[in-house]
């Protein structure tokens, strides 16, 4: 019964990392695509620059006097296309960040609730067993809330660990996905 325990808590540690560096890698990732997503454009839209770029061609092509209110007219059409453009762009913003907000929010509540569970699963149990003289000055730190002490050992508890998983996934996911 106790190997069986001990092979449970000796995988509890990286079981734990994995699931921290899932959570943050898809976290971040959405938030990656959020930003990218922002700039890509609809048929729709590229066709409206097309056509303002050619009223605005066929504007600058009337220099003459006479020939001032059609460019006028032209130029005025350019305006209102460009205020339809603005629209769609904006309109085409908030549903993409209405969608990419839902699913973000969706993710903090998945997380919380891991972590939660993660915390009740082994509170007052070491989550990993490091030797004293590896981890000389943070011992104390991290065998916070472990229940269990050695004298040659550092029991490590799952909330100092936790900790450590998501500073250490933060840092990774930043550099991989940067």
């Amino acid at each position: 019964m106790e190997e069986t325990l001990d092979h449970h808590k000796s995988f509890a540690a990286p079981l734990i990392f994995i699931a921290v560096i899932s959570i943050q890698f898809i976290s971040t990732w959405l938030e990656l695509s959020k930003k990218i997503r922002r700039g890509l454009r609809s048929a729709e839209d590229v066709k409206l620059r097309a056509e303002i770029k050619q009223l605005l061609r066929e504007a600058s092509t009337f220099s003459q006097p006479s020939t001032f209110a059609q460019a006028a007219k032209l130029r005025r059409m350019a305006a209102a296309k460009e205020k339809e453009l603005l629209k769609n762009q904006e309109s085409y913003n908030k549903e993409k960040k209405l969608y990419y907000d839902s699913y973000l929010k969706a993710l903090f509540y998945l997380k919380v609730f891991i972590y939660f569970v993660l915390v009740c699963w082994y509170w007052r149990s070491p989550v990993a067993t490091i030797s004293k003289q590896l981890m000389q000055p943070f011992g104390k730190v991290l065998s916070w809330r472990s229940g269990v002490s050695s004298d040659d050992h550092v029991m490590v508890g799952v909330i100092p660990w936790l900790v450590l998983s998501i500073r250490v996934s933060k840092f990774i996911c930043r550099r991989v996905l940067n």
